[in-house]
C-alpha cells in the first residue's frame, strides 16, 4: 500500500531519471575519451608538429612574464628578483609624472594612428586590385614583387632610405631640387620624419598583408560574381557588394590585432631613423625603454613602462572587439 502511494511513485521516477542521466554522462565521457584517442592516433604526427611552437611560446613568451614583478620592485641584479626591495607603484607614478610622458605618448600615438590609417587599408586595396587581375602570370609576378620587401631587415630598408633621401647625392633630393628648386634635408627635418616612417612601413608590410586578404577572397563563390554580371553590376559594384562583404570578418579581426599593437611602433625602425635633429618627434616608448633600461640600467623603471604599454594594448583589443560585436555579432575574436 505504501509503495503504491503517488509520492513514492514520483520519487521512484526521479531516482530512475537521475540514474539514467548518470548513465548518459558516463557514456558521453567514454565516447569523448574514445574520440580523443582516435584523433590522437590518427593525427599524432600533426600534433607532434605543434611541439616546437608550444615550447617556443612557453620559453620566450610565458616564462618571461614572471619577470614583470620587477616593475613593482627596486630591482638590483646582485640581490635578485625575490630579495630586491618592494616599492609598489612608485615607478609608475614617477613615469606618469615625468615631463617625458606627454611627449612620448604624443609621438607614439601620432606615429601609430597615422600608420594604422595609411598602412591598414593599403593591403586591402592592393589585394582587391590583384584579385581583379585575370592574367595569372602577371598577377603572381606582381604579388611576389610586392611582398619581397617583407623579408628585408629594417637595417636594409633604412639604408635604402638614406640612399634615396640623403642630402649628398640622394636620388629623391636631387629630383626635388631639379623640379622645385629647393633642397630639402628629409632625414633631418622633424616634419618629414613621420611621413618617411609611414612610407617605409607601407612599402615593407603591405605586400605581405595582401596574402591574408587574398586567401579570404578565394573563398568567394564565382557564382556570386556571375550572377552580379548577369544583373548588370559593374566591376566596382561587384567589389563593393560581394568582395568587401566577404572579407569583412577578416578585416575586423586584423583591425583588432593591429589595435593591440598601437603603442608598439617598432624599435628597430625608429631607432635607426632617429638622429639628434629629429629626436623631438622620433622618441617613442620603445626607444625610451631602451635608453632608460639598457643604457642607464633602470630595469625596474623600464619594465614599468613596458607593462603600461601591454595593459593599454589589452584594453584596446578588448574595446575594439566589444565595438565590433556591437556592430556585427559575427565579428570579433572573443
Amino acid at each position: 500500500m505504501i509503495a503504491c502511494h503517488p509520492f513514492y511513485r514520483k520519487k521512484g521516477d526521479i531516482m530512475k531519471t537521475i540514474a539514467a542521466e548518470k548513465s548518459i554522462k558516463k557514456t558521453d565521457k567514454k565516447s569523448f575519451r574514445e574520440t580523443l584517442r582516435i584523433m590522437w592516433i590518427r593525427d599524432k604526427w600533426l600534433y607532434a608538429l605543434l611541439i616546437p611552437g608550444i615550447v617556443y611560446f612557453l620559453l620566450f613568451k610565458y616564462a618571461p612574464m614572471g619577470g614583470v614583478i620587477i616593475a613593482f620592485k627596486n630591482y638590483v641584479p646582485f640581490l635578485g628578483i625575490l630579495d630586491s626591495e618592494w616599492v609598489g607603484f612608485d615607478h609608475f607614478i614617477q613615469f606618469f609624472s615625468s615631463p617625458d610622458f606627454g611627449r612620448l605618448l604624443g609621438n607614439t600615438l601620432a606615429i601609430s594612428f597615422l600608420s594604422l590609417a595609411v598602412g591598414f587599408p593599403a593591403p586591402i586595396f592592393l589585394a582587391v586590385l590583384l584579385n581583379e587581375v585575370r592574367f595569372s602570370i602577371y598577377k603572381r609576378l606582381v604579388q611576389t614583387s610586392v611582398y619581397i620587401p617583407h623579408f628585408l631587415s629594417w637595417t636594409i630598408v633604412v639604408g635604402l632610405t638614406h640612399l634615396l633621401f640623403s642630402v649628398d647625392g640622394g636620388v629623391i633630393v636631387e629630383m626635388v631640387q631639379n623640379i622645385f628648386g629647393v633642397r630639402i634635408n628629409f632625414l633631418a627635418d622633424p616634419n618629414w620624419f613621420r611621413p618617411l616612417i609611414i612610407l617605409q612601413g607601407v612599402w615593407k608590410g603591405a605586400g605581405w598583408g595582401t596574402i591574408i586578404f587574398l586567401a579570404a577572397m578565394s573563398n568567394v563563390s564565382p557564382e556570386q560574381y556571375e550572377a552580379a554580371i548577369m544583373d548588370g553590376a559593374g566591376r566596382f559594384r561587384r567589389i563593393w557588394h560581394i568582395t568587401l562583404p566577404a572579407i569583412r570578418s577578416t578585416i575586423v579581426i586584423m583591425l583588432i590585432l593591429n589595435m593591440g599593437s598601437v603603442l608598439n611602433t617598432g624599435f628597430d625602425q625608429i631607432f635607426l631613423m632617429m638622429n639628434p635633429l629629429n629626436r623631438t618627434v622620433a622618441d617613442v616608448f620603445d626607444t625610451y625603454v631602451y635608453n632608460v633600461g639598457i643604457t642607464r640600467g633602470s630595469y625596474s623603471y623600464s619594465t614599468a613602462v613596458g607593462l603600461f604599454k601591454s595593459l593599454v594594448g589589452i584594453i584596446l583589443i578588448l574595446t575594439t572587439d566589444f565595438i565590433a560585436k556591437k556592430v556585427d555579432e559575427d565579428s570579433g575574436l572573443f
